[in-house]
Order: structure tokens, then C-alpha cells, then sequence
């Protein structure tokens, strides 16, 4: 599943995980911390949508 930021367009892919943030391969969106926040624009999670 993918989800994007409804700020600036950048996709977290829950295959890909986002190592930069320590955030392993195959995590589920849901199941990312709290202050999870977006690569590029640094909004939280509350700003993305799944992708359709």
C-alpha cells in the first residue's frame, strides 16, 4: 500500500519502508510512530491519503 502527502506529493511506500527514518521495509502505515513525518515537507501523518 502507498500513501501520499496531501502537502507536497512525496509517496511513503510500505514495501519500501523509509530507512533514512529507521523505518524497516514492509511497516505499515499504520503502524508508523507518531512523529513520523514526511521526507520532504516534514508534515505528520494526520496529511497523507492512501493512494488510490
Amino acid at each position: 500500500m502507498k500513501y501520499v502527502c496531501d502537502v507536497c506529493g512525496w509517496v511513503y511506500d510500505e514495501e519500501q519502508g523509509v530507512t533514512a527514518q529507521g523505518i524497516a521495509p514492509g511497516t505499515k502505515f499504520e503502524n508508523l510512530p507518531d512523529d513520523f513525518v514526511c521526507e520532504l515537507c516534514g508534515v505528520g501523518k494526520e496529511n497523507f491519503s492512501q493512494e488510490s
